[in-house]
């Protein structure tokens, strides 16, 4: 899973049409568990174009797309917000929710 900059970030919304983004804080002990399942996740569904993002480097973004807490995962359908996840409970129930 590749780390997106905040300019990164606008640059994958233009470039495709459906994003997931995986907004934690390093020192975050559930965003790094998440971060492992989520890796996963990655390997199972290789057309998914998954990026993370350091929240504490993107207050707006925070703001934007109303983060409430850390891990958050956010899946965009042409830049709007489809699904947003604060439990990630298992590999499993990542993967249900992403093939959609």
């Amino acid at each position: 899973m590749q780390e997106w900059t905040e300019q990164q970030l606008k640059e994958k919304q233009n470039e495709h049409e459906q994003l997931v983004i995986f907004f934690y804080t390093p020192l975050c002990g559930t965003c790094q568990v998440s971060k492992k399942m989520l890796a996963v996740v990655e390997q199972l569904l290789p057309h998914l174009n998954v990026g993370m993002c350091n929240l504490n480097y993107m207050p707006n973004q925070a703001e934007v797309y109303e983060i409430e807490s850390v891990p958050c995962l956010i899946v965009l359908d042409k830049n709007k917000v489809q699904k947003k996840l604060y439990a990630f409970h298992s590999v499993e129930y990542l993967l249900n929710e992403l093939k959609e």
